[in-house]
């Protein structure tokens, strides 16, 4: 394999950059990785690794990645752009825009804001498990379905992070500007910024270098992961291939005033900067302390704010962290799970240390304590995911894996699911914990109760999941 770091107009500030990522690859078994630092004023990169095991070419920075779930900020940021020019309203109903919406819940259909979208707080569940077609009409063919989409809390009232609400604001894309969701954002983003390497269509991506997913078997051997993309129904929540190079570009905006790098004003800068404020609160979360305007909003040592975007497709991930305050951006992507979100951690917070002098660290678990054990052990569910929390007098275990009526149903292949690995209870009185080993590990959640004390739903990775009753377990 390789291994090599490109640097832009002056030497690399900080050494290692190149060796870091080599051992942290090989450590973490990930065929291919790159990540990319915006520092002083200057890109670096470094890669290594092969796009893929069974025809392996290189990786660099040029290599297209499905970014996954990082697809939301372009999703933002294009719609922001029509609300800069007077064409959607944040505070108003979603139904304006999108006249034939049907959800379960009538009164949430009527009330769930454009702004309770972006932030996550639309009491939407997780996503529709459908796949739509690869015509224009595959995201209103979408909304059409998300009659079939649980509703699991008033417009509103907390926020849990759902794909769909992303579908639906690509929905509202495309009817006010007249275009699909994909000239939309070509338009209002890819185009006025210069971001050539970034595709939502197989057949722009395949005559260039990309990478493609792996998923580790029962015996821990990397296999290609043969479905590339997702549906297009779901382009607006994560369906973006990029590369490094495109998204620390992307990145590089952010920090802006809104300007493109020709001078053209495309997003105003206190609505850019608006987005940047916390809209909602998370609680118990590695992924921020709450939401802006679609983006992760996280306070590190000694007050250093940051914005995040995380994604993962099918055995392919992407972690994005920018720090406006100090004009500094770095992304990381990997080809491999389950192990691509822990290489991609691992990165970010090297690179954190080593061109910032900041550290990341996890909180550190209490020891195992059977009697909270007890309290907590048991099966969770949304509406497309079981989560399995387990003890075994010694440790706490957490399992997610995608429901089985779920993956018969899906006519594409879907992401591998999540062995149990090892979970920590936090300090304090407020039932949170984290993962500490596996593929989601240094991830942190935690679990609810009702008026009597009981157990009765855990959150992780800005999700809900609701206790299953033993009946059903």
């Amino acid at each position: 394999m390789n291994a090599h770091s490109t640097e832009k107009s002056q030497a690399e500030p900080r050494a290692g950059l190149a060796e870091f990522v080599q051992q942290a690859a090989a450590e973490f078994g990930i065929p291919g990785v790159t990540v990319g630092v915006w520092a002083d004023g200057r890109e670096t990169f470094a890669s290594h690794g092969v796009t893929s095991l069974e025809n392996p070419l290189p990786v660099d920075e040029h290599t297209l990645f499905q970014v996954g779930s990082a697809t939301k900020t372009f999703t933002a940021v294009a719609l922001m752009r029509l609300v800069a020019d007077g064409r959607i309203d944040l505070d108003a109903p979603v139904r304006r825009y999108v006249p034939g919406l049907v959800l379960a819940d009538e009164k949430a259909a009527d009330t769930i804001t454009v702004m309770n979208l972006l932030n996550h707080t639309s009491g939407l569940g997780w996503n529709v498990i459908v796949d739509t077609g690869d015509g224009d009409d595959a995201l209103a063919a979408f909304v059409g379905k998300m009659a079939e989409l649980e509703v699991i809390g008033e417009p509103g009232a907390r926020a849990s992070y759902s794909q769909a609400a992303y579908n639906l604001l690509g929905r509202v894309l495309e009817n006010v500007t007249g275009m699909t969701y994909e000239k939309a954002v070509s338009s209002l983003l890819f185009e006025p910024l210069g971001l050539s390497n970034s595709f939502f269509g197989t057949a722009d991506v395949i005559t260039r270098r990309f990478a493609v997913g792996h998923n580790a078997d029962a015996e821990g051997n990397l296999a290609v992961a043969k479905e590339w993309r997702l549906t297009r129904g779901n382009n607006p929540g994560g369906g973006l291939a990029s590369s490094a190079a495109d998204i620390l570009r992307w990145a590089r905006f952010q920090l802006g005033d809104g300007h493109t790098e020709n001078g053209e004003q495309l997003l105003p800068a206190e609505l850019l900067h608006r987005m940047r404020e916390q809209t909602v609160e998370l609680r118990g979360s590695n992924l921020g302390d709450g939401f802006g305007i679609c983006w992760f909003l996280r306070e590190l040592e000694g007050g250093v704010r940051t914005i995040e975007h995380g994604g993962s497709a099918n055995g392919q991930f992407v972690e994005l962290l920018i720090v406006p305050e100090r004009d500094f951006a770095v992304v990381a992507m990997a080809n491999a799970g389950p192990d691509g979100i822990p290489f991609n951690r691992t990165a970010v917070r090297w690179v954190l240390e080593r061109y910032l002098g900041v550290m990341d660290t996890d909180p550190e678990p209490l020891p195992y304590d059977e009697a909270r054990a007890r309290e907590v052990v048991g099966v969770f569910e949304n509406d497309a995911m079981t989560l399995t929390v387990a003890a075994d007098g010694q440790e706490l275990t957490i399992g997610v894996v995608i429901k089985p009526e779920i993956r018969e149903a899906a006519d594409f292949e879907m992401p591998a699911d999540y062995e149990p690995a090892a979970l920590g209870l936090l300090p304090g009185d407020g039932d949170e914990f984290i993962v500490t080993a596996g593929g989601l590990q240094g991830q942190r959640g935690f679990f609810s109760r009702d008026a009597s004390g009981a157990v009765v739903g855990i959150d992780l990775g800005g999700r809900v999941f609701n206790r299953v009753p033993a009946g059903r377990q």
